[in-house]
């Protein structure tokens, strides 16, 4: 089998390793990739990963690609390209890829149609309110007594959420994000929910349209700072399982959020074919879903991916065409914690070029892969590309060995201003 994947980050890196093991891969490309994909091997046939200088949102040029060297199946990483409708485009062109059309993708692209659909087919959610006028999201926000999440209704890498505990720091919301379009075009409507109370989790489940799969919980960490201070990323850590449901627990969670929503996607016409990812609040009052994303999580995808036992190909061709009723996803019961290493200044304005060292003594660590997210090469040295740089992951017969073996390769690698959270998987181990 010959395999595309689009992107350049650590949710691209942690694809293709995986993807690598599978006997069945002849052939593997990333585009763009990065300094750590370049370096992955076949375990089949020992050939390197190629890296493709094609962005991904670069979409004729990538259906071109794909076409011309026969790609049997495509895999798309990042948001952007199913928001501008790759998948729509290969399938015209009878191309084989995975990840929802333009359509589906739209549990990501557009909170308000999100919020909406949420509403409209009883899955558990927060109330909320959509809004193009600040004043009357002004009243809206009063109405919660200022306790409210105010969200852009578009893709803002994640960064796209501000949390707010009083009416001040509502109305500064709402005139950052609606009056002074922090996020451009994405911030032309709002959608503001109440401040829901509870532990977050992170749940994901493989589709194909008809049938979800549901994978066990994991937790992310969006804040830049220890205790989840700081601002928004997109992601500073993760690990899986999180210990806050047990197996029937999750199980009743996945019916009450994924048998609803699969009611209403074919009620909507509206054929989802890929990750469903579902932030979730465990409440009081049951398990409520704050937003939908349409793809993997990053770094959820470090840690899932060295739990899954499972041929990751089969599953992806299975959740392109339609015929995952017919498979089982079998995962490791080692847990597995990622964190992310990121440059100085992350999430706001940062330096690149800055070498990496360390990364060939990590590598010898045992039950540790480190993904790069943020990486290029620069001469003999691979030298920081981005705001999350690195992915350093771990695996362990319990948590805090995975906890700790994580942190052990951490303090391996060095760069100039690297930052990282030193909690990360700290709730599960209180």
């Amino acid at each position: 089998m010959r395999i595309l994947v689009i992107g350049s980050g650590g949710r691209e890196h942690a694809l293709v390793w995986k993807l690598a093991q599978s006997p069945c891969v002849t052939d593997l490309w990333c585009a763009p990739g990065n300094a750590g994909i370049a370096q992955e091997r076949l375990a089949g046939s020992g050939a390197q990963v190629q890296c493709v200088n094609l962005g991904v949102e670069d979409l004729p040029p990538l259906q071109t690609f794909a076409r011309e060297n026969q790609a049997d199946l495509t895999v798309v990483g990042p948001d952007n390209p199913l928001a501008l409708g790759i998948v729509d485009l290969f399938r015209r062109h009878g191309l084989c890829i995975w990840g929802p059309n333009q359509s589906a993708a739209r549990f990501e692209s557009s909170k308000v149609f999100s919020q909406q659909f949420m509403e409209k087919y009883g899955i558990p959610t927060a109330r909320a309110g959509t809004f193009a006028d600040a004043a009357a999201a002004s009243r809206f926000a009063a109405s919660l007594g200022g306790c409210c999440a105010v969200k852009a209704d578009g893709l803002a890498l994640g960064k796209g959420v501000l949390i707010c505990r009083d009416m001040a720091q509502a109305d500064r919301a709402i005139e950052e994000v609606l009056v002074r379009k922090s996020f451009g075009t994405a911030g032309a409507t709002i959608v503001i929910q109440e401040l829901l109370e509870g532990m977050e989790i992170t749940l994901h489940a493989l589709c194909d349209g008809r049938t979800a799969k549901l994978f066990p919980t994991s937790q992310d960490h969006k804040r830049a700072l220890d205790g989840d201070a700081g601002l928004n990323t997109g992601g500073m850590g993760a690990y899986s399982p999180a210990p806050f449901l047990s197996d029937a627990e999750l199980a009743e969670a996945g019916r009450k959020i994924l048998d609803p929503w699969l009611r209403g996607c074919a009620a909507e016409g509206i054929d989802f074919q890929g990750i469903l990812y579902p932030g979730v609040m465990l409440t009081k009052d049951g398990p409520k879903v704050l937003e939908f994303n349409a793809r993997f999580g990053d770094p959820e995808t470090q840690v899932y991916l060295t739990r899954l036992e499972s041929d990751l190909a089969e599953l992806l061709v299975a959740s392109a065409e339609g015929c995952l009723a017919n498979t089982d996803l079998k995962w490791s019961a080692m847990p597995s914690v990622c964190v992310v290493m990121a440059s100085a200044g992350y999430p706001g304005s940062y330096a690149k070029g800055q070498p990496i060292h360390g990364l060939a003594e990590a590598a010898r660590l045992p039950n540790t892969k480190v993904f790069h997210a943020g990486t290029a090469r620069s001469g003999d040295q691979i030298v920081t590309a981005g705001g999350r740089v690195l992915g350093v992951t771990a695996w362990a017969k319990d948590l805090r060995g995975a906890r700790d073996a994580a942190y052990a390769a951490v303090e391996t690698i060095r760069f100039e201003g690297a930052q990282f959270r030193r909690d990360i998987a700290a709730k599960a181990l209180r």
